[in-house]
């Protein structure tokens, strides 16, 4: 996984272009969670700002981290007011301060699991909330689905991460919810889905799976031949589920 963590600096500027952004209706819902607007965040794994924008946007201080030089670059082209940015893995930071809110879009499945929740809760105010989201963009259409996996198997078994803590799908709790559960430090974990439906067309769908890490761990010339036998098999345009899992829980007052 930390290999795989690494793979999407090369790929800034696409993940910026072809990477769907976040609507009001995650910042209404953590909101409403809280009870009480934030006034502080920190976001773990910010990468070219897709969320970072959204919490700016509502009057959030938010501090931005992200390891990844050129992910951060492409951030700071497009850094709202109120956003200060720091160069720095989860696992780097220091509870300098603590911060009302800590959320993570689609970056938490890359930190290390040894401390994770204590280190967490040490950046969060007791009674703050910490917000995970994210969630897999597949196409709809379960033969076109079927034909992009065949595709690609000469090349990927499959372009999915995995459950870090091995939860099945089915499983009515999802990770990360599920380690929330068994931590000392948090409470009222709650999992909510956010239905997102999109279309793509088929060179911009190429273009997000570009910034996929499954994909970017493949030598050059086998990711052009995979993106190249992918894109004759789609239609013109293809229609994405990419609904948002989002999980919620409140940093304990005292362990």
């Amino acid at each position: 996984m930390a290999v795989r963590a690494r793979t999407f600096g090369a790929m800034a500027e696409a993940y910026e272009r072809f990477r769907p952004g976040y609507s009001v209706e995650l910042f209404d819902l953590i909101t409403a969670y809280a009870g009480r607007p934030h006034r502080t965040a920190l976001e773990i794994g910010a990468g070219t700002g897709k969320a970072t924008r959204l919490f700016a946007r509502h009057g959030v201080a938010v501090t931005a981290t992200e390891p990844d030089g050129a992910m951060l670059a492409e951030l700071r082209k497009r850094l709202p007011s109120g956003v200060r940015t720091v160069r720095a893995a989860f696992e780097d930071l220091r509870p300098d301060e603590t911060y009302g809110l800590v959320f993570a879009a689609a970056a938490l499945h890359w930190t290390a699991p040894e401390g994770r929740w204590s280190r967490m809760a040490a950046l969060l105010e007791p009674g703050g909330v910490f917000a995970s989201f994210g969630g897999p963009i597949q196409l709809a259409d379960p033969a076109v689905e079927e034909a992009v996996r065949a595709a690609r198997a000469p090349y990927l078994e499959s372009d999915g991460v995995p459950s870090p803590d091995g939860t099945p799908p089915d499983h009515a709790m999802q990770w990360p919810g599920t380690e929330l559960r068994r931590s000392e430090w948090f409470t009222g974990v709650q999992q909510s889905v956010i239905e997102r439906r999109l279309t793509m067309s088929a060179s911009d769908y190429v273009g997000h799976l570009s910034t996929v890490s499954a994909y970017l761990m493949l030598p050059a010339g086998e990711r052009e031949q995979v993106f190249g036998r992918i894109l004759r098999v789609l239609p013109e345009t293809v229609e994405i589920d990419a609904d948002l899992t989002v999980h919620l829980a409140r940093r304990r007052h005292t362990p």
